[in-house]
Parts: C-alpha cells; structure tokens; sequence
C-alpha cells in the first residue's frame, strides 16, 4: 500500500485527475442524460452510490482475491451495488428511474468505477478507499450537474425543473423560468449541446490549470528583493 494523504485525494477526485474532464471516462452518461438538473443529479447520486459501496468492498477484500479471479470479482462487486442502486430506485423515485432508462444499469460498465477498484481501492485501506470512491463520484456528479444546469438554462430556459422527482412534493416549486413560456433552444437539450458543453468545461479547465501553472513558473523565477547575505566555504589565499 502506498502512502497517500487525504488532500491529494480530494485534489483528484474534484480537479487534478476528475473523470469526466481529465480521464473522460463515462461519457456515455454524461452526454445522454444531462439535459436538465434533476437528470444530471440522479444519476450522479447513483454513481457515487456504487463507488463508495464498491470501492469499500473492494478494499476489504483485496488480500484474499488472487490475480486469476480479481476482475471478475471487482466485476461483480460493482455488479451488486448497481442493482441495489436500482432497486432503490424504483421503490422511491420510479418516475426518475424510468427517464434515465438503461443508463441505470449501465453504471456496472462505467470504466470510472472499475479503474477506481483496480488502481486504488484495492491497494489502499478501508478508510482512504471510501474517500476515494466519495471524492471521485462526488467529482464526476459535479459535472454532471454543471452540465445539466446549463444544458437545461440554455436549452428550456428553466433551472430545477421537476426536483419533486428525488425531494418529493416539498420541491414542486423549485423550478426557476429563466426566459419567457414557450422557450427552446433545440440544439443544447439534443446530445450535439452536450458534446459542445462538455468541450467547453474541459477548456475552461485545461485554461484554468494553464494559469495556475504561469503563476507558479513566475513565483519560483521572480528575483529575491532587497540586500543579500553572500557566504563563502573553503580557504581564500
């Protein structure tokens, strides 16, 4: 097991190494579903749901599968945890199961959550696994939503639009009319919106990171002001 500290875990679960915008991994998801915030929301709540649970068993286990059944095991690990996930599901929110449709179920093949039980999980202990997966899912779900939310603003006009589907009744009136009734622009509630957002959060990112970068290069370059102590070693004949 390596050593690895709870900060840099956050850092790669939310920025440095997400998995929607640096390892593009769930695309498929993320495209499909993203076209309102309630969407977005249930699906990353599912995921996250599974990668903690798998994530946390995997670790548990990680001593006690050999390499010929290690992948079939992670596999079914996951497996479980996406039906579980489902059965949930549709006992409480029936209605959001049946718009997400098959992307449910395909949370099993979401390489995000099988590359985090192979690369980490299951080298690291309980703890820093369960952060891993929450971390992780909770970096995924993250753009998920920013893609929703703008998917949905753009493209209907209206933000938190049919929320009472995960909150119940109480959140029937959350919805936000941004433009006036009637209002579409087809091209972002359409996957082609998708792919033009998500190409969008990523250069943001990538400009973002890029700035960072600047101003770490110009701290470490910039000369040190005021007078300076000068010491010599060795004999001066």
């Amino acid at each position: 097991m390596t050593d690895i500290s709870y900060r840099e875990i956050t850092r790669n679960g939310l920025w440095d190494n997400n998995p929607a915008l640096v390892q593009l991994l769930g695309l498929c998801p993320l495209l499909a579903v993203t076209a309102s915030v309630v969407n977005a929301l249930g699906l990353g709540l599912a995921t996250l749901a599974v990668l903690v649970g798998s994530n946390a068993v995997v670790s548990l286990i990680r001593h006690r599968v050999t390499n010929a059944v290690r992948i079939p095991a992670f596999v079914m690990i996951i497996a479980t945890f996406t039906t579980c996930t489902e059965l949930l599901m549709k006992a409480y929110t029936y209605e959001l199961y049946q718009i997400l449709g098959i992307f449910i179920p395909l949370i099993v093949t979401n390489c995000t959550i099988l590359g985090r039980a192979e690369a980490f999980a299951s080298k690291h202990s309980l703890a820093p696994a369960i952060a891993d997966g929450a971390l992780m899912g909770l970096g995924f779900a993250a753009v998920l939503l920013m893609l929703g939310a703008i998917r949905e603003a753009v493209g209907s006009g209206t933000l938190f639009a049919h929320m009472d589907l995960i909150f119940g009744p109480a959140a029937a009136n959350w919805k936000i009319e941004l433009f006036a009734p009637g209002y579409s622009f087809l091209v972002f509630v359409l996957p082609p919106g998708a792919f033009l957002v998500t190409g969008l959060l990523i250069a943001g990112k990538n400009a973002i990171d890029a700035r960072i970068k600047r101003r770490r290069d110009a701290l470490k370059t910039r000369p040190v002001k005021g007078a300076k102590r000068v010491r010599t070693t060795g004999v001066i004949q």
